[in-house]
Parts: structure tokens; sequence; C-alpha cells
């Protein structure tokens, strides 16, 4: 019996000393086996080609694509693309959200120290592009005093900061600049010159022009979290991609021809905040941030006081029109409940903003739209379909016997709505229209898509200076908060100071004897 287990045991240790030599050899047989089966969450702008877009059938493509598909390939771990506004990445980096970043991003000082950079994969410079008919911007000089398109976060607005005098709209993605441009809203775009030259090659941007040489000299980098292990694996793919020559094939497949000399090293090596940026207390940034914030809500305040009038008086009238008894009318007005209440109003505001001025080009016709104005008549046109529906469902709340009182007493249909149904019905409307003034206070901050610097885009602007998206955010957040509790409460004192029985009550208060 001793005997058996003894054989046991020593199957059982051949067994196992077997399957670890089989371990041991996998294990070193492959030089990337630390990498294998690993997988890294990539962000990337699908609205930036040549770099990064995506193809007729919707998959995503570019020389960025290209470049970080066989880096990670070579360094044997898998890529899952995540879809991240160009703004946004370097909070999320902060934050550990995703592992890096492939978006064209220029290594520059003041990132490399809140974030850690690849080594450089591409040498680009910024260009300033025009209409094809201006004859009067030549040069960087020459942009003095003009109305400049950039996108927001990138060099190229830090560099159109510095023109004297000159109106700066910032826009999310580069073809949005260049839509703006070609409206005719603004002179000139500075940009990354790859990015401007493929837009005019395609095709799908036609009578812009490059103008003067690079106005700067900068290197793209692959972005990752300060100290992540992550990055020596991009840079060992990386690394083997430009020395296997699979780089250049990629250079000259997007680009026509072969690629310029690279340094080794990003130009700003372990750079690190300094004691002060370190230390800066949320305080801090609040008190900094808070003027430019207070402004954008100043602003926010008169763009929802504007569109909430008019909104109010087109819902009004289209309410009234809904329950008329002309058919056609009272059809016209259906539609139009129907189309703004089941569209999202960012894609209304990008149709009346961007979309109007470019189909009246094409009919030949120069139009063009203050965002202002273009905001207004956005916000307006989507709160009047439902305050129509408000106002519908107020006046049909009134008993029929109300109406047909005033008319015993010869009042005419008109007189009947003006004096004894609409105010009884506005009563009854004003808890719902407090509830559609704050959404609307909200929905401002879609307005920022087309450059409009309300409160919500101040924040953008703030965060894309100094990377502290958390503080500025909860700040934006405070201050919408803080103007919605106000909102309510000016609705709720309205709307006791408009009941009868409360104003009676206050009445009798007021004349009785001490």
């Amino acid at each position: 019996m001793a005997g058996l287990n003894f054989f046991r045991w020593l199957r059982l240790t051949l067994v196992v000393g077997f399957s670890c030599l089989i371990l041991l050899a996998g294990c070193s047989s492959t030089p990337n086996s630390t990498a294998a089966g690993k997988t890294l969450t990539v962000a990337t702008e699908g609205t930036y080609p040549p770099f990064e877009f995506q193809s007729a059938e919707g998959e995503l493509q570019g020389f960025d694509i290209d470049l970080m598909n066989v880096i990670a390939k070579e360094a044997g771990f898998t890529v899952q693309y995540q879809g991240l506004p160009f703004a946004g990445m370097i909070p999320a980096l902060q934050a550990q959200t995703i592992d890096a970043a492939v978006a064209a991003m220029t290594i520059t000082e003041e990132r490399a120290k809140t974030i850690s950079f690849s080594r450089p994969y591409f040498k680009s410079g910024l260009a300033i592009a025009t209409r094809t008919n201006n004859q009067t911007i030549t040069n960087f000089d020459s942009l003095k005093d003009k109305r400049i398109a950039v996108q927001i976060g990138t060099t190229g607005a830090q560099k159109a900061a510095s023109i004297p005098g000159a109106e700066i709209r910032s826009f999310d993605d580069a073809p949005t600049t260049l839509r703006e441009l070609l409206n005719g809203n603004v002179d000139a775009v500075v940009h990354d010159q790859p990015v401007i030259l493929y837009a005019i090659a395609s095709g799908n941007v036609q009578g812009v022009k490059v103008v003067s040489e690079l106005l700067t000299e900068e290197y793209f980098g692959i972005p990752t979290p300060k100290g992540s292990p992550n990055l020596a694996l991009i840079n060992q793919g990386l690394a083997a991609v430009l020395k296997n020559g699979t780089y250049a094939q990629i250079y000259q497949k997007w680009f026509g021809v072969q690629p310029p000399p690279l340094p080794e090293e990003s130009p700003f090596e372990n750079q690190t905040a300094n004691g002060v940026s370190a230390l800066f207390s949320a305080l801090s940034v609040f008190l900094n941030a808070l003027p430019f914030l207070l402004r954008g809500a100043l602003v926010t305040l008169q763009l929802t006081a504007f569109s909430v009038v008019l909104g109010l008086i087109g819902g009004s009238l289209i309410g009234i029109a809904r329950l008329s008894q002309i058919l056609p009318l009272r059809w016209a007005a259906r539609a139009y409940i129907d189309f703004f209440r089941g569209t999202p109003l960012l894609v209304q505001i990008f149709m009346i903003y961007f979309g109007l001025p470019a189909i009246s080009q094409e009919l030949g016709i120069t139009f063009t739209f203050d965002r202002l104005t273009a905001a207004v008549i956005a916000l307006s046109l989507n709160s009047a379909a439902y305050i129509a529906e408000i106002v519908r469902g107020g006046i049909q709340s009134i008993e029929p016997g109300q109406a047909e009182a005033a008319q015993s007493l010869g009042m005419s249909s008109v007189q009947t709505m003006r004096y004894v149904i609409f105010p009884q019905a506005f009563r009854r409307m004003l808890p719902a229209l407090g509830n559609e003034f704050i959404s609307l206070l909200k929905d401002t901050s879609l307005v920022a898509v087309i450059g409009f610097e309300e409160l919500f885009r101040e924040g953008q602007l703030i965060v894309a200076e100094n990377y502290r998206a958390f503080e500025i955010y909860a700040a934006v957040a405070a201050i919408y908060l803080c103007l919605t509790l106000l909102s309510s409460q000016a609705f709720s004192r309205l709307e006791k100071w408009l009941n009868p029985v409360n104003r009676r009550r206050y009445q009798q208060v007021k004349v009785s004897p001490n």
C-alpha cells in the first residue's frame, strides 16, 4: 500500500514539473509575453481626417488608426477604441479612465506636466486657412483684428490667442471650423496644416486655401496617464514600426511622400508640475475662474430671457392655433409641434447656424447668422413647441361653461379668450411654464457647439487651459444649480401672487386695523 502511494506522488510530481516547464518555455519564447492578452482603451476623435475619421461603412480609419494598430501588433497588445472629444481627452487621461489616446495631439510643455507622451510619431505645424477670394490675409501679422476660428484645446487656439484684437471663436472639431470659414462667419482658421490640406485635396472643402508658411514646428505624440506602465509598451511598438519600415509605408499611404526624420525622445521628457500647480487648491481654481464663469452666467441669463419671451409669444399663438376650427391651421400647428419636439435641439442648432447659410450659398445668396441670433432663434423655436402644448392643455382645462357664460354676455371669441379663458388658464400653466423655463436655462449649454461663450463654454475654455476639469465643471454645475433654484423660487412666488385666494387674504391683512 505504501508503494502504491509512493508511485502516485511520483506521478503527480512529474506532471506538475512538466507543466511548469511548458509554462516557462512559453513565457520565455516571446519577448512581449507581458503584454500578451492585454487590452488598452485608446481614445480617439473620429472627426479629424486624415488622422482619424470614419469610412463610408462606419469603420475607424486614418493615419493614427493604422499606426496604432501596427504598434499594438508589434508590442503584443490589443486596442479598444473609444470615441471622445479632443477637449475631454486630457481630463480622461488624468482620471485614468482611458489608457492612451491617438488624436494628433501636439507635445507641449504644459501638457507634458500633466500627462506622459510617447516618442514623437509625426512632424507637423500650424497653418492659416482663408477663403480663396481673400487677398488681405497673407501672413500671421495680417490676422490682427480679424475673426479667427479654432478648435478648442488645441495649439492653434493657443497661437490664435496671441493675435492682437482678434475675435476668437472656438469649436469642438476641425470640420466645424472650416464650415464656419466657408459660411463667411470668420476670416481665417488656424489649425494643423495636414488636416487643412487633406480637407482641400479630398474635395470636401472647396473655396479654401492655405496662406504663408508654417507658423510653428510641432511634434505629435501618443499621450498616456502620468507614470503609466503602458508608455514603455507603446514606445517599444513605435520604435519597431519606425525601424522595420512599416511607418514609412503608412505615411506614404496617407500623404504620398516619404516621412521626415523624427527625434527619438519627447521634446519635454519627464516634465512635472511645479509646486504651485501641484498644491493649487480647488478653492483657488474656483476663485480664479469665477469672474469668467459669472460672465458666462450673465450671457446664459440673457439668452434664456430672450428665448423664453419669444417662445412664450410664439407658443401661445401656436397653442391657440392648435385649437382652431380651421383644419389647415390646426394641422400646421400640429406639424410644427411634432417636428420641434421630435428632433434633438442640438440638431436644430446645427441646422439653423450651419445648414441654412450653406443652402443659401448653394442658391447664390450670401447669408450668414450672428451666433446670438442663431442661438435665440433655435432655442425660441424649440421652446415654442413645448409651450404650445402647455397652452393648449391649460386652455382645455377651463370648463366649457366659462366660455358659454362669456358669450351669453355678448363677448366675442377674442374677448372671451383674452378676458375670461386665458387669465385662468395662465395661472394653471405657471408650474409647467416654470419647468420649461428651467429646462431652457439648462439647454442653453448646447449652443456651446457653435462657439457661443455662455456659462458652459466658458468652463470648457478654462479647462482647456489649466486641465482642472473636476473643479471647473463642479463650479459650473454649482452656478447652474443656483440659477435654477432662484428661478424656481421666483415662479413659486409668482404662482402664489396670482392665486386670487392668496391675494384676497393679503389685501385683508393689509387693511385690517392693528
